[in-house]
């Protein structure tokens, strides 16, 4: 019981890929607990995890008669099971057998940490954007669209990567150390929500890394493409949260009004784009 771990899969329209998933966490190794929370989804997503908890007992599932945000799902989803390490994974990605009790074993190794794993697309395309800094919000300043971009080149030669941040699609941490930080902060709705969880954690001594060497498939973007300016509104909403959070006390007024500028001018950048597509 000491080495099992408990996985979190918080589900929104996620019926193309939720039941692949599911199938895929039932057959990892050490993994003795499975919990789905569903928001709200009227596409069959809730009906999967239903036929999987029928399956499995390990599997069990909340339905949420709104959407909280991702976040509070994932709260829930964590205080609803025992294992002493919490896995955080979107349904959207797809793990090996052996992927997170490999990652787990490093884990031990390093105590108090906060893991992640190479991700690909169906190409075998490595996401560029696993890897992340902290936002650099003077440079959002000088440039919106160069200050928001986050991805940290991978670096071959560490099979664990020491990184400031990490990418919310797979997050494996003790349970020991989410409880002291509090878990995911709720106010956040939609994105920028894995930035604030290894900020907290680097600031409590942990250790953020990505494991170089240990790679799963990630079909991108399943929940999110039927609400591209929702999830956009929620990617700068969250952006300024985070930065009121940890950084608007220490800077004047005008820099804080300038990146409140900064952050939308970023999204306004961004509709062309979603109106093309």
């Amino acid at each position: 019981m000491s080495d099992s771990i408990a996985v979190v899969v918080v589900s929104y329209q996620s019926a193309s890929t939720l039941d692949e998933c599911l199938q895929r966490l039932r057959a990892a190794r050490e993994v003795a607990e499975i919990r789905v929370v569903d928001n709200d989804s009227d596409d069959g997503s809730l009906a999967i995890a239903q036929r999987h908890a029928l399956a499995d007992p390990r599997v069990r599932f909340i339905a949420n008669p709104d959407n909280p945000g991702f976040a509070t799902a994932c709260n829930q989803g964590a205080q609803d099971c025992q294992a002493p390490w919490l896995a955080f994974i979107n349904p959207d990605l797809m793990v090996e057998p052996s992927t997170l009790a490999q990652l787990r074993a490093l884990g031990a190794q390093l105590g108090d940490c906060l893991l992640g794993v190479e991700q690909v697309d169906e190409a075998g395309q490595a996401d560029a954007a696993v890897r992340r800094r902290d936002p650099d919000f003077a440079a959002m300043l000088r440039h919106p669209g160069r200050g928001s971009r986050l991805a940290v080149p991978a670096d071959p030669a560490q099979p664990l990567q020491v990184v400031q941040a990490l990418s919310g699609a797979l997050l494996l941490m003790p349970r020991d150390l989410f409880v002291r930080l509090g878990g995911w902060d709720a106010g956040y709705r939609l994105h920028a929500e894995d930035l604030d969880l290894c900020r907290r954690a680097r600031e409590a001594g942990a250790t953020v890394a990505i494991a170089n060497e240990l790679k799963v498939l990630h079909v991108r973007g399943v929940s999110s493409r039927a609400r591209p300016y929702f999830v956009e509104w929620h990617k700068h909403r969250g952006l300024w949260r985070y930065f009121r959070k940890f950084e608007a006390a220490q800077r004047p007024l005008p820099v804080r009004a300038g990146v409140w500028c900064a952050i939308w001018a970023h999204a306004a950048l961004q509709l062309p784009r979603l109106l093309l597509r």
